[in-house]
């Protein structure tokens, strides 16, 4: 991984509109942005972030052993009270941009010794990742993953995750990991925030995946409007050698239109295409569809059952015929493929369908909602809730949404974080009022999980949509354990039991 110390000025080698006081040829311990990680010949960088800012902790960094402090422009240097006269200033237009290319130089720019795949979109970032990472081992690659679940080497789990995309000094770190475990390939989400606040400026991306673009992440402390949102996820292209789109998607498919002379590969399944799903059949338990790889047509199919599980397929396809992937390879991982939180069926005491779905915007819901209903004999039972502290105008929608697809609602929590969980739950209804909707309030999601396994039969569906692969449920700035999986087994055991009990 980098070195033990680097030399200041090899810190800085291809970050351009610096300007520096003090001396340059000092060794440097590390690149923080966090003054209580600040050594002994750290160099610190001054952030301004949602809640805090940087520079009001310079004088503390420098207490802790920081050698360089690196500030923004329209700060006053001399407004910082610096003792230490060796101390090196450097200022920056951009701080965040710069803690980034000082992490890549420090690290020796890991991203540049693999292939490294980065997926943007609104919906099918991981289930996507998860499948390319899948084809790629059956073709004999070691692969890293970066994403929302977890960050894999192979089969190795080195941490779970608490952000879809890390922060540029964790991220160039963990390249580092994976560069020297000789890693050939790594897929990483790449969220529109990451891509906002810089975490990914100097990384080396040799193919870009655009999935599709819908209404998320619309709030104070995210992007201001749809627009925003956009347009930050389109910066990835611009760091790409290489760029994916889904051509049936409205907001993706103007891509080739607004990067010109930029090599793109397009996939879908209604409109005109580079790689095309044709004869597509979407079962309960799988889809399945013909497709031309290698100049012949292959019926693939993918144990993920829904429509949009035939675009994450096309999407992964896309990336792994280029990175040498057979026909074999794509259709061996795809039949067996799994994924945390995704579709994920848990088996239960009950012996009733239970779904875990990480859906959590309108157009996710709606997705999955509508194929449920497609292939369930009874009921399709949706527990769900919206996160607190996000955008707050898609809990009416979605509440519309679930009282129009779904046979019976259970609306309770999510996440509430620092909300007031009964005021999010009541801006749901207010969305499922203006159907005929059969529905109940439930706040305490437990509670609400047991109703719905209580009420359910053989022929019916429960969906748990929104948390998906979370092993927690975060109140208040806690994140209090709550694995689903271990929960609905735990509460269908009880049920059965209860209901043993009232037959003696």
């Amino acid at each position: 991984m980098g070195k033990e110390t680097m030399n200041l000025k090899e810190i800085l080698i291809g970050i351009p509109d610096l300007k520096a006081k003090g001396n340059l040829d000092i060794d440097i311990t590390s690149v923080e942005s966090d003054y209580r990680e600040v050594k002994e010949g750290s160099i610190f960088v001054a952030i301004k972030g949602y809640e805090y800012d940087g520079h009001d902790f310079i004088e503390k960094a420098v207490e802790n052993g920081a050698k360089v402090i690196i500030f923004e422009e329209g700060y006053d240097y001399k407004r910082f009270k610096i003792k230490d006269k060796e101390i090196t200033l450097i200022m920056a237009p951009n701080t965040r941009k710069v803690l980034a290319r000082c992490e890549c130089n420090f690290y020796g720019n890991p991203s540049k010794k693999f292939k490294l795949i980065g997926i943007t979109g609104t919906k099918g970032k991981t289930t996507t990742s998860f499948m390319i990472k899948s084809i790629l081992e059956k073709a004999g690659k070691k692969v890293g993953l970066i994403g929302t679940i977890a960050t894999y080497i192979g089969d190795k789990i080195i941490e779970e995750s608490s952000i879809t995309t890390p922060d540029s000094m964790k991220l160039q770190k963990i390249f580092a990991q994976m560069a020297e475990e000789k890693v050939d390939v790594v897929v990483m989400e790449v969220s529109s925030q990451s891509l906002k606040l810089d975490r990914v400026e100097g990384t080396d991306f040799d193919i870009g995946v655009f999935t599709n673009f819908s209404q998320d992440h619309i709030s104070p402390k995210e992007h201001p409007d749809l627009k925003d949102y956009f347009e930050k996820k389109l910066k990835l292209f611009e760091m790409c050698k290489y760029g994916i789109i889904n051509a049936d998607d409205l907001y993706t498919a103007k891509i080739p239109d607004l990067i010109k002379n930029y090599p793109i590969e397009t996939y879908g399944i209604d409109n005109y295409c580079n790689l095309s799903a044709k004869d597509v059949t979407v079962t309960n338990t799988y889809v399945d569809f013909k497709v031309k790889i290698k100049d012949r047509n292959e019926r693939v199919k993918t144990s993920i059952p829904g429509r949009f599980s035939v675009y994450n397929s096309l999407a992964a396809i896309c990336v792994t015929r280029m990175l040498g992937a057979t026909p074999e390879n794509i259709k061996e991982a795809l039949e067996n493929i799994k994924v945390p939180g995704r579709s994920e069926m848990v088996e239960n005491k009950k012996d009733i369908p239970v779904m875990i779905d990480y859906a959590h915007s309108p157009e996710s819901l709606e997705s999955i909602l509508k194929t449920l209903c497609s292939y369930t004999k009874g009921r399709v039972i949706c527990v769900f809730g919206c996160g607190g502290d996000r955008d707050s105008s898609k809990r009416a929608i979605m509440g519309e949404i679930a009282g129009r697809c779904a046979d019976y609602t259970i609306i309770t929590s999510d996440n509430p974080r620092t909300e007031d969980p009964e005021k999010i739950i009541n801006q749901i209804e207010e969305g499922i009022k203006k159907t005929k909707a059969n529905y109940e309030c439930i706040v305490n999601r437990k509670d609400a999980i047991k109703k719905a396994i209580k009420m359910a039969s053989n022929n019916d569906i429960v969906l748990l949509a929104g948390k998906g692969h979370e092993k927690y449920q975060e109140i208040n700035k806690v994140k209090n354990p709550f694995d689903e999986r271990k929960i609905v087994k735990e509460l269908a055991k009880e049920v059965v039991e209860e209901a043993k009990k009232r037959k003696k």
